[in-house]
C-alpha cells in the first residue's frame, strides 16, 4: 500500500519545506507535458501527487490522515494476524488429520500382514482404502518388510550372529530388528 508519505518520496515525519520540494520534484517529472507519449500514465501520477500535497500541506489534514492512516493500519495488521492464525490452524488440522489417515493405514497393512497376505494384497487393501498411491506402496513395503523380519526372526533366534558370506573375515554381522526393518522400509530414499 502505497502511502501519501511514499507518493512525495518524504518520511512520515518530514518538514512542510521537506514536502515542497519534494512536490515540486515530483511535480516536474511526472507533469503530462514534459511526459509525451505517456500522457494518461502521467497525468494520473499526477493527479496522485497534487492529491497528496493537498493533504499533506495542510497541517489539519495532515492529522487527521496520519491519526486515520495509522487506526487502518491497526486495523489491517490485526486482520492480517488473525487471516495467518486461521490459516496455521488449518495447516496443523490438516497435518492432524493427515497423521491420523497414516497411522489407520499402517495399522489396516499390519493387520492384513499378520494374517499372512503378500506385500501386494496389502498394496491393493490401501488403495481400496483411499490412500495415495506412492504411500499405499511406501506403507505395504514397509510393513511386508517387518513381516519378513518377524518371519526371519521366529525361524531362529534374533540376537542370533549370522556368518558373512566371506568365511575369511573374522566380522559377523548381527541381523536387523524388526523396528529397524520397519523404520528402513517407511523412510528409504527410491
Amino acid at each position: 500500500m502505497t502511502t501519501l508519505y511514499a507518493t512525495l518520496g518524504v518520511q512520515a515525519d518530514a518538514t512542510l519545506d521537506e514536502i515542497k520540494l519534494a512536490y515540486r520534484r515530483a511535480a516536474m517529472k511526472w507533469h503530462p507535458d514534459r511526459n509525451p507519449g505517456r500522457e494518461a500514465e502521467s497525468h494520473a501520477a499526477f493527479q496522485q501527487i497534487r492529491d497528496a500535497y493537498a493533504i499533506l500541506s495542510d497541517a489539519e489534514q495532515r492529522q487527521v490522515y496520519d491519526d486515520v492512516f495509522e487506526r487502518e493500519m491497526r486495523r489491517w495488521e490485526a486482520e492480517h494476524a488473525a487471516q495467518e492464525a486461521e490459516e496455521r490452524q488449518a495447516q496443523e488440522e490438516a497435518r492432524r488429520v493427515a497423521q491420523e489417515h497414516y497411522e489407520q493405514m499402517v495399522a489396516i497393512a499390519m493387520r492384513f500382514a499378520d494374517a499372512g497376505h503378500s506385500r501386494d494384497v496389502l498394496f491393493g487393501v490401501l488403495l481400496g482404502k483411499d490412500c495415495e498411491t506412492d504411500l499405499a506402496a511406501q506403507i505395504a513395503d514397509s510393513v511386508h518388510a517387518l513381516q519378513a523380519s518377524r518371519q526371519a526372526c521366529a525361524g531362529q533366534a534374533c540376537d542370533e550372529a549370522v556368518a558373512p558370506a566371506d568365511a575369511g573375515t573374522a566380522r559377523t554381522e548381527i541381523p536387523i530388528s524388526a523396528f529397524e526393518a520397519f523404520w528402513q522400509g517407511l523412510f528409504r530414499f527410491r
